[in-house]
């Protein structure tokens, strides 16, 4: 029954339950063969409960139809043992199901319902069924049918298996393609033959004509890779490409193809989304229209952009002092942390930062820490430095790190306040201050407005114009990237901007939250108007229009197994349209494949989660692991693999390489700069001409045949550290190419160059793309420090068989130095680009013990790392570099 307005579902129809985390509530999904609804608003133990509840009603439904129909269970019992005598195929829930549903009736239904359990099931009507149906009421029947299935298999296939793709198959990628539950999740390492098993896979469900071949759906994230595969799959099953029944294809093109067969014609895409760089092009158009139309969106993404540039989090957040000192500065030096602003004066903080900037931006003439003489009462002299001077009141301004309470996180630092405050009232100076409290309550900036209103200081917004010229490039990209992530997210999720703001206000920055969020809505709106005039859609929206095709069943779905690639970079989307295919074809399967230690593409919408939390997502399934690397020598191969396991959310593997150890295959090559820039490009460049006379010098021992190179590959995390921006450099006994690390994923090469593994905003990590602004619209946000930074670093470390090479600004070695250091102990060597050994010092792992000579002239060694690190040693050490230095 229904009463008036209620929706209603009928439970044979209702194919999936699930919850799911959104920005602000849990929701519950329930799809049926022809539509999905959607519960939201929910808490999580209100959602939790309500499945729970819906799941009994509809088991409790199946019971009473399989207890008024026991004639026919005798009918279903021919159907299961015609598929289990004998070993004939692996058996998932969705076969038993699919045998089962051949029978007809009610009871067939409810016994073939994909919501069955048999843990709900009443134990009378469990004891009245036939024995074989302990396969559909006990997992562990099923379980061990299929344990024995897979060893019967593995010895009866082996020779099919031993030469497949050109290759031999591992054993783990023998299981992977024999193993079909009803969802199944392949966990892979970097190199260990992902392609290889999906090519297998196919193979396998023909020759066991599982399926016919146009039921089978690959699907890949780019051109490139389906091509790939698509030539290997036909050469496998020998036949010609365009011969290829199984349909090879991108989720874009498949997306397209729904909307074609339904509408009679292909969607309209928006002319940019084709081209490289269109989106950001289309980006920058919005922003200058609305900055030249819309002066309140002006002002709001101008002082995002110099007012807000970093979010300001309390140093509690952070695990140590250095993690904090990492994260305020670009560059850290002395042990201080050295926050430059644009007025180009160096700061104490993030505070400050924002007051000396926002002085910037409304052209107000200041003086930073001014020294003033003050003399006390009783004669002595006190020599003060207000944080900022204003030479045309003569007035100063102090920001104090003091809590709403007057209190401050550091010792006697109130006191020194006050100290001040008194110094200033006797000397009569015009003074007035901003508190950390005030920036926590967002009335930091709007205090400091008022008190320089106040005085009559003028203030003049400087120009759109001149506020671009002066930023860095950069830092555009950047805000480019994250706007354009967020729009993916805000158009997915039809997220609201009551939701944004309602979501900043969790954020640590919460002004700097709030104030992003209304400059991405307005963009975003922006946006979709364009779309919606131009009467064109974007990717995404492609992507949602077939995905509604196919739950309103407009598209019937052909395809009985899916097997999707490259699964760790998941979307929203995407997934949706995964789950549409699957449940609107009934008993279809689903085989994804992936390695979430590759998820490095947040920023194009995926969705690590939907990888890791598999079984929540796509319901019960197998999951598998490719441990087995073909690529990376054993040293690399385990260095990275515990290096990317520091985050406990990623997926437990144990790596092992066909390749031996190679000893001290990586190597740390730290190099000083004149001024503040190292410089990289001269530092390739040497390297790859050592490494080339070195080949030379080994050549008896690689050479296969005459002209045969050995491949390096230079990488960089942001592309301003290219050293190839000219040309490529040619040599005799190597071939190089450069990319980002990004752009490096997928490929391989001998040994690989890593340039700039340096701590900065820009570095590696970099602390800009770990913005916690994504968290306004990522549902299930990660919490580990820098998780995909790791992983992207992880990506590049493994795209070398034989050795790589890590280049650091000897000043500010990044962490992950020192925790491969940890890590593979001294199977890292550190050394100059000439090859030379150098003294890696015990104490901080990432620094070197060097000579220092002070000014009396007498020697000692120490790290270079001080004052960071105070590690010395007594006498003058010969392989050790000199260094001078005042003590």
């Amino acid at each position: 029954m229904r009463q008036d307005g209620d929706q209603e579902l009928r439970c044979l129809d209702i194919v999936s339950l699930s919850t799911s985390k959104a920005l602000l509530w849990h929701t519950v999904e329930i799809r049926s063969r022809s539509r999905t609804d959607i519960l939201s608003g929910l808490s999580g133990e209100s959602a939790a409960q309500l499945v729970a509840d819906v799941r009994a009603f509809i088991n409790t439904y199946l019971f009473s139809l399989i207890g008024t129909e026991r004639e026919r269970l005798f009918d279903v019992d021919v159907k299961i043992r015609e598929i289990t005598e004998g070993n004939r195929q692996y058996l998932a829930q969705a076969d038993l199901g699919r045998a089962i549903a051949s029978v007809p009736g009610n009871a067939a239904a409810a016994l073939s319902h994909p919501l069955l359990d048999p843990q709900l099931m009443p134990v009378g009507l469990k004891n009245s069924l036939p024995a074989s149906f302990a396969m559909l009421t006990d997992p562990g029947v099923r379980h061990a049918y299929n344990e024995a299935f897979v060893i019967s298999e593995l010895h009866k296939f082996q020779l099919f298996f031993d030469d497949l793709d050109a290759r031999s198959l591992s054993d783990q990628q023998r299981e992977a393609c024999i193993r079909l539950e009803d969802n199944n999740l392949l966990v892979a390492s970097a190199g260990s033959g992902k392609s290889a098993t999906m090519v297998g896979k196919v193979a396998y469900v023909l020759e066991k004509k599982l399926y016919r071949p146009d039921e089978i759906l690959l699907l890949a994230f780019n051109k490139s890779a389906a091509d790939e595969l698509k030539v290997r799959i036909a050469q496998q099953l020998q036949v010609e490409e365009s011969a290829l029944e199984c349909r090879v294809t991108t989720f874009h093109a498949l997306g397209r193809g729904i909307i074609e067969d339904v509408e009679g014609r292909p969607p309209q895409l928006a002319n940019w989304v084709d081209h490289p760089g269109g989106e950001t092009r289309v980006l920058e158009e919005i922003i200058r229209g609305l900055v030249e139309a819309d002066l309140e969106f002006a002002r709001m993404w101008t002082d995002l952009l110099i007012v807000h540039p970093k979010a300001d989090i309390p140093a509690t957040v952070f695990d140590t002092d250095a993690d904090f000192r990492r994260y305020t500065s670009d560059r850290v030096r002395k042990g201080a942390a050295n926050i430059g602003s644009l007025p180009g004066v160096i700061v104490k903080s993030l505070q400050e930062q924002k007051i000396a900037n926002w002085l910037w931006l409304h052209t107000v003439a200041f003086q930073y820490e001014r020294q003033i003489e003050i003399k006390n009462g009783d004669g002595t002299r006190l020599h003060v430095h207000p944080d900022f001077y204003y030479p045309l009141t003569d007035t100063v301004h102090e920001h104090f790190a003091l809590n709403t309470d007057g209190s401050s996180p550091f010792a006697d630092y109130a006191q020194h306040a006050e100290t001040k405050r008194q110094a200033y009232r006797r000397k009569g100076i015009d003074f007035f201050e901003t508190t950390s409290a005030q920036a926590i309550s967002e009335t930091m900036l709007s205090t400091l407005e008022a008190e320089l209103t106040r005085r009559a200081i003028p203030f003049e917004r400087k120009s759109y114009k001149e506020i671009i010229k002066t930023l860095e490039p950069v830092v555009i990209k950047h805000y480019h990237k994250l706007i354009s992530t967020c729009i993916k997210h805000i158009r997915a999720s039809h997220l609201t901007l009551e939701m944004l703001i309602e979501r900043a206000k969790a954020l640590h920055d919460k002004e700097r939250a709030k104030l992003f969020a209304r400059v991405v809505w307005m963009i975003t709106s922006e946006y979709s108007r364009k779309l919606d005039e131009s009467q064109r859609i974007d990717f995404d929206s492609m992507i949602a229009d077939a995905v509604r095709l196919v739950q309103t069943g407009r598209y019937v779905s052909p395809y009985s197994l899916i097997l999707v690639d490259e699964f760790q970079d998941i979307s929203e989307p995407r997934a949706n349209l995964i789950k549409a295919l699957k449940q609107q074809k009934a008993f279809s399967k689903v085989f994804a494949v992936g390695d979430d230690w590759q998820s490095i593409y947040r920023f194009a919408g995926s969705d690590i989660t939907i990888f890791t939390q598999f079984e929540a997502n796509f319901g019960a399934s197998w999951m598998g692991r490719l441990e087995q690397t073909y690529r990376c020598n054993q040293l690399i191969a385990e260095t990275a693999a515990k290096f990317v396991q520091r985050n406990p959310e990623q997926i437990r593997k144990s790596v092992r390489s066909i390749r031996a150890a190679v000893p001290r295959s990586i190597r740390v090559i730290p190099i000083e700069g004149k001024g503040d820039k190292p410089d990289f490009g001269w530092a390739c460049h040497r390297l790859l001409e050592r490494l080339d006379m070195f080949l030379e010098d080994i050549a008896s021992k690689w050479r296969t045949e005459p002209g045969i190179k050995l491949k390096v590959m230079v990488l960089w995390r942001y592309n301003h550290v290219d050293p190839f921006r000219e040309s490529v450099p040619t040599f005799t006994n190597i071939e190089v190419s450069g990319q980002s690390f990004h752009r490096a994923k997928g490929l391989e090469a001998d040994y690989t160059i890593l340039l700039d593994v340096s701590e900065g905003n820009y570095g590696v990590p970099s602390r800009i793309e770990d913005d916690e602004l994504l968290n306004l619209v990522i549902p299930r946000p990660e919490t580990f420090a820098y998780a995909e930074e790791r992983r992207l670093f992880y990506v590049a470390l493994t795209r070398a068989s034989r050795g790589v090479f890590l280049v650091t600004d000897s000043r500010q070695p990044s962490r992950y130095i020192r925790e491969l250091c940890e890590i593979a102990g001294d199977q890292v060597r550190f050394e100059t680009t000439e090859g030379t050994a150098l003294r890696q010092c015990p104490t901080c792992l990432v620094g070197q013990i060097v000579e220092i000579r002070n000014r009396d002239g007498s020697v000692f060694c120490g790290c270079n790392q001080f004052p960071d690190c105070s590690r010395t040693e007594r006498g003058p050490v010969r392989s050790a570099p000199k260094l001078r230095r005042r003590r």
